[in-house]
């Protein structure tokens, strides 16, 4: 999924580019996209999803319920705007798959899968590109095997995984080692099949979709405090009978932060982001931003589907360096290639520490992110959890080719560079952008940046 069929790389160069302005909205948030196609799949009844995400990692979600048993069927309204249903087979009706669940790249599709999978007495196979096959799933697994579930792996808990569920599924008591929705997700996903109260805690809050989404869906979810940092208890009353509910997927904030801060990086520009949510366990780049000088004004706050929502007005900016909180690591953990973009153009350093995670996304994020600064001429200190970059002060070399590492956020973060930088700044892959963020080339045209290459 993430290459061109014929798997050749396609690369592609961001060109010096004039003020970057208009009014653009962003694709549906990735997250909430998954999420409502999977309770989409527990409800019993249609549900009716529209602003979803068509990017190939949410795709992949979809063919997945299908294979579950689901019915998922896509048509476009009268505005010509796609809307999706999904018909249910209620909690503990899932269907054992036929075929092997294919995820591609989708790192978030793959675990919260595994969680629904795990609570069900089936067995299917979960397999992926290159790229996620790479990925370690034990932070996953190792809750899911305490319900009862059982796997089949290569070493390092790496895909293709073949995951049995529990005949019967337990109820647990689970304490976060490292703040991740992706794994609190997928042990509330298998606590839905299983009698009682399943309770995951968590030293640090991360994004709550799942919990909105649980309550909205009519699961009886209990949010309490959890000793005196911070953290949060939540118990899940297991066995409900989910009920469909209509729902409008809100932008991606962690794909308006490309555009974002393209427009700070870029002399002259103004543009205006429309409809994105500001969850506050999602804001944090947008709360660092501003404190780095950012000219963001936030606009029309209004709340759609449980989500809080908003519109930005963004202008270039003179940014300055800042020491970003490790505790808000978890509101803004994807983002961090585009902060350390953005950092590269500060007047000052940026330091950014608690970010280990960011080793085992689509590639070793820290590593790829401070080697493509150093090929365009900026300086990074990297350690084990974070790196620290030294600012430019707007004045940023460009002129390099970045590896991407099939990663995503990696190639659109130093497109975005290069729009800023001096001289141009390629990348040397661009094909796999469609997992996130398909429409990000069309749309960055549409401001006045200007690409060129075989990845376009």
């Amino acid at each position: 999924m993430a290459h061109s069929p014929e798997n050749t790389p396609r690369p592609l160069t961001a060109e010096p580019s004039r003020a970057l302005t208009g009014h653009l909205r962003v694709p549906g948030d990735k997250s909430i996209s998954h999420r409502s196609l999977i309770f989409g799949t527990l409800a019993v009844g249609e549900t009716v999803i529209t602003g979803l995400l068509e990017g190939d990692d949410v795709l992949a979600t979809a063919e997945a319920m299908r294979r579950l048993g689901a019915t998922v069927t896509r048509e476009v309204d009268s505005h010509g705007k796609p809307v999706w249903h999904v018909w249910g087979v209620g909690v503990g009706g899932l269907k054992a798959p036929e075929e092997a669940l294919d995820f591609g790249n989708a790192g978030t599709g793959a675990r919260l899968v595994m969680g629904l999978v795990a609570g069900h007495p089936i067995t299917a196979t979960f397999i992926g590109d290159a790229s996620l096959s790479k990925r370690p799933m034990g932070r996953v697994t190792t809750p899911l095997a305490l319900m009862g579930a059982t796997f089949q792996a290569r070493e390092g808990t790496r895909l293709p995984l073949t995951l049995t569920g529990a005949p019967r599924t337990l109820p647990i008591t689970y304490e976060l080692p490292v703040a991740s929705a992706q794994v609190k997700s997928a042990v509330l996903l298998a606590g839905l099949n299983a009698p009682g109260i399943t309770t995951v805690i968590e030293p640090v809050p991360t994004r709550d979709h799942t919990e909105r989404m649980l309550k909205a869906f009519g699961a009886t979810v209990e949010i309490v405090p959890h000793g005196n940092k911070g953290g949060l208890e939540i118990r899940l009353t297991g066995e409900p009978e989910l009920t469909p509910c209509p729902i409008i997927v809100p932008g991606d904030p962690s794909s308006a932060a490309f555009p974002v801060v393209a427009a700070l990086i870029t002399p002259g520009s103004e543009i205006i982001v429309e409809g994105i949510t500001l969850n506050p366990h999602r804001a944090g780049l947008y709360t660092t931003l501003i404190e780095m000088g950012g000219d963001i004004e936030v606009m029309n706050q209004r709340e759609e589907g449980g989500e809080p929502v908003a519109d930005l007005r963004v202008r270039s900016s003179a940014l300055k360096g800042v020491i970003v909180p490790p505790e808000r690591a978890p509101s803004m953990i994807d983002e961090y290639p585009v902060l350390a973009i953005a950092a590269a153009f500060a007047t000052g350093d940026t330091v950014m520490n608690g970010i280990h995670e960011m080793r085992v996304k689509e590639s070793d994020r820290i590593a790829a992110t401070a080697a493509g600064l150093r090929h365009n001429g900026v300086k990074v200190h990297e350690t084990d959890d974070g790196m620290t970059v030294e600012g430019r002060a707007g004045h940023v070399d460009g002129g390099g080719t970045v590896t991407t590492h099939m990663d995503h956020r990696i190639a659109m973060a130093f497109l975005v560079m290069g729009l800023g930088a001096q001289k141009p700044v390629t990348v040397d892959d661009a094909a796999m952008i469609a997992t996130s963020f398909p429409d990000f080339l069309p749309l960055m045209r549409r401001l006045g940046a200007t690409f060129a290459g075989s990845g376009q």
